[in-house]
């Protein structure tokens, strides 16, 4: 190695460029820019304002801040669902109003009055909500029309009880508890609004009517397709937000115990303000409680710093009007802008050196041949992109279906086939337990059992997060080979925790070490990483001693082996440290010896970009993806090795022309079917000098 590449080696190594492109991708990075507004804004209002963090200043703001708040949180249910509410002021002060003639002229229980107000927001919401969701009217003019309408309602019950309310003295610790009692040290108004928020929280992040709001918001058409009641949906959006409008206002009545014509007035502003500043989306299908929170601070903290420096109202509205407008332009930027910017950071290749290749010509063990020429196809059309082929104790053959379906091949002749279970995803490695269970790892699923009886089930999705992700990387995006150890656990391979089954190639483009392996122990029911920072592991077998396996990575082209048990257990050892292609699966061969499937060939091209990792990132910014450097894999290759590495024999499919792109391979009964990811059959060939009664099952199970 040269001293530039030293250097530029140990540069890739120290700066962690992938982190930026992590964050990014993070769903609280909307928050961001939200936060970093109200830290300013609390910075500068603190300086200017004096007494500003007092214990008086906080406890005032905070009661405002519980009503407010409720409001922003009303809107941005209706924002999430790809609507607006103007009527949230009005309700506001419907809800203030109400409130006060239950409780002052009509005399009634707090219970009554917080039932009698609400029921009014509801009412409000649901007007709101039928001619929105069910009549399709614009969300716009018809929340305006409803401001109107609830104002002159408002207007008509302060002229026939404001002089009753005025004049009435409400003897009720209850009533006045909501405006001015406390709980846990807290205001109640902010108790109220912080359980209201976590409650949205859960709704929309955890349950499928929250899941039905986004995708109405994201996509009403989209949403209606897969079956969501859009129209229900939209009008429960403004049920929710006419309820919590009145219970805003119910807590505004009691903590003031008045009525006049300018409550809620313009608040309808303030709210949308607050709740675009936060980083809800206008566009809908984009928004949270969270940034509801925040939003509602900032205008809250605002408004109030504004007043107390002695600002006219008018300058507040203009204030208001101005952040309004810059919100709403950050907002349509970053929705616009967020994932080109994206995909220009988040792909981040690194220095990575392979050995030498080895020669495939002459007297190399690796030397091109065409043994693989004879092979024969079986399913010729009739499959799409079988990567694993594996065959049970009665000689059926079975391969997964890029359509989501493990196809068996029914013996002696099969060229009869059937749909032996359909799993969803994308079936990859697959391997028989000891009670005739098929394991099969899916692409985006995880790791699943199909039983004799066809019953799928779930073994595990996920595992230990790492201390140091920035991703959440406990969730399997990649899940693509595995193996059982005699005693039941079962080693899968995740080739990359960066990027899902359609991407796969372009982790090549790091090869940054994204791959892991991991034990799944059924009888524990525990899931565990137990190898990190592999370059795409793909393939696990075990060995014959029952206390490791061998695993190959593909963009590393090696193969290692990792004792699981025993006096060496936790250690890896190269097996073979200088493939002339890239590794795929391994599995037993009858002998003791082992199948590795190549999947592609070595190109001194990308030997060479591989160690300039700023050529690599210039490459996936400005060249389109189908124009990028990628391994050869038109050229199908299987080596037989044993456990010291001592390659016995290779065949090759030179030039492609009878079974290209070679992803897996199984010896059984004295022939090798072999599988691949790209091709439409499944190849057989028949192996001279191999024992025609050895299956694979039996070797691992020792079935007589």
């Amino acid at each position: 190695m040269t001293t530039f590449d030293a250097m530029v080696r140990w540069r890739y190594r120290a700066i962690p460029d992938h982190l930026l492109g992590e964050i990014l991708a993070k769903r609280w990075i909307d928050n961001a820019i939200p936060l970093l507004i109200l830290i300013a804004v609390v910075a500068v209002f603190g300086s200017m304002i004096p007494d500003f963090f007092s214990a008086a200043s906080v406890s005032n703001l905070a009661r405002q801040w519980g009503e407010f708040s409720l409001l922003v949180l009303a809107l941005m249910v209706v924002m999430v669902a790809g609507g607006i509410d103007l009527s949230v002021g009005s309700t506001f002060a419907l809800g203030n109003i109400v409130a006060l003639s239950l409780i002052s002229v009509a005399g009634l229980p707090v219970p009554m009055v917080v039932a009698g107000t609400l029921a009014c927001g509801a009412a409000v919401g649901l007007v709101n909500g039928l001619l929105v969701g069910y009549l399709r009217l614009r969300a716009f003019l018809t929340t305006l029309v409803t401001l109107i309408i609830v104002r002159a309602i408002v207007d008509m019950l302060l002229m026939k009880y404001s002089v009753a309310i005025a004049g009435a003295f409400i003897e009720s610790d209850a009533w006045y508890y909501f405006g001015e009692g406390s709980l846990l040290g807290l205001p109640v108004s902010v108790v109220i609004s912080i359980v209201v928020a976590l409650v949205l929280h859960v709704a929309l992040s955890r349950t499928r009517v929250g899941w039905h709001v986004l995708a109405t918001g994201g996509s009403r058409r989209s949403a209606h397709n897969v079956g969501i009641k859009v129209r229900r949906t939209i009008c429960v959006t403004y049920v929710v937000s006419g309820t919590l409008s009145a219970l805003a206002g119910l807590l505004f009545a009691s903590r003031l115990g008045g009525a006049g014509a300018d409550t809620g007035i313009g608040l309808e502003v303030s709210a949308l303000t607050a709740a675009v500043l936060g980083g809800n989306s206008l566009g809908g299908g984009r928004g949270s409680a969270a940034k509801a929170v925040i939003g509602s601070i900032t205008v809250m903290l605002m408004i109030n710093s504004m007043v107390r420096m002695g600002v006219t109202s008018g300058a507040n509205s203009l204030l208001l009007g101005m952040v309004l407008l810059a919100a709403v332009a950050i907002d349509v930027r970053w929705l616009k802008n967020r994932h080109k910017f994206l995909s220009k950071v988040y792909v981040s290749p690194t220095y990575f050196e392979l050995p030498p290749a080895p020669s495939t010509a002459g007297a190399s063990v690796y030397a091109l041949n065409d043994r693989l020429r004879p092979v024969e196809a079986i399913g010729l059309n009739r499959i799409d992109g079988p990567e694993d082929v594996i065959l049970d104790g009665d000689d059926n053959i079975y391969v997964g279906n890029r359509t989501g379906d493990i196809v068996r091949f029914l013996a002696p002749d099969y060229t009869t086939q059937e749909v032996f279970a359909h799993v969803g995803g994308r079936p990859l490695g697959m391997a028989f337990a000891k009670d005739g269970s098929l394991l099969v790892c899916i692409g985006g699923m995880g790791l699943y059992r199909i039983t004799r009886d066809r019953e799928i089930v779930k073994l595990t999705d996920e595992t230990n997060r790492s201390w140091f992700s920035v991703i959440d990387d406990s969730r399997l995006k990649l899940a693509d080979d595995l193996d059982i150890a005699p005693d039941g656990r079962v080693f899968f391979s995740e080739a990359t925790i960066r990027y899902e089954m359609h991407e796969w190639p372009v982790d090549c483009l790091e090869s940054r070490g994204n791959g892991r392996i991991i034990c799944h122990d059924p009888n524990t029911g525990t899931t565990r990483t137990v190898i990190k920072n592999l370059l795409f592991p793909n393939g696990i077998c075990m060995t014959h001693d029952g206390q490791s396996f061998l695993f190959a990575e593909t963009w590393a082209c090696r193969v290692s082996r990792y004792w699981f048990d025993g006096s060496k257990k936790g250690t890896v050892e190269a097996v073979i440290p200088d493939l002339p292609g890239y590794p795929d699966n391994i599995n037993r061969a009858s002998d003791g010896t082992y199948w590795l499937a190549l999947v592609g060939i070595r190109t001194p091209s990308l030997d060479l970009a591989l160690k300039m990792p700023g050529f690599r990132r210039r490459m996936a910014r400005r060249v389109a993806p189908d124009e990028w450097l990628y391994p050869n894999i038109n050229t199908g290759c299987v080596v037989r090795f044993d456990e010291g590495g001592r390659i016995i024999e290779t065949l090759w499919d030179f030039g492609g022309e009878n079974h290209p792109m070679i992803t897996s391979m199984r010896e059984h009964r004295g022939h090798l079917y072999i599988g691949g990811i790209l091709n439409n059959r499944v190849g057989r060939l028949k192996l001279k000098d191999a024992d025609p009664a050895w299956t694979g099952p039996d070797s691992y199970w020792r079935r007589s």
